[in-house]
């Protein structure tokens, strides 16, 4: 993992935003983990990566902690 982000306890689109602001610097390819518990990310966060071009690698969720592994497109 080249990157993990703790989206816990922010509200939309604050997770999306710090997300997207975080892979901005990563080389294409490059992996994240985002972790949030905003229920909207479920659907927020593989519409951003629709949009920007990233690929969700796997999506969990756990405890009402959501867990996504997004590769840099």
């Amino acid at each position: 993992m080249d990157l993990e982000i703790d989206a816990l306890g922010l509200l939309c689109p604050l997770p999306v935003l710090r997300l997207r602001k975080r892979m901005m610097p990563l080389e294409s390819g490059a992996k994240v983990r985002l972790i949030a518990d905003d229920p909207a990310a479920i659907v927020d966060v593989p519409h951003f990566c629709h949009e920007a071009g990233h690929e969700i690698l796997a999506s969990s969720e756990a405890n009402g902690a959501l867990e996504f592994i997004i590769q840099k497109g």
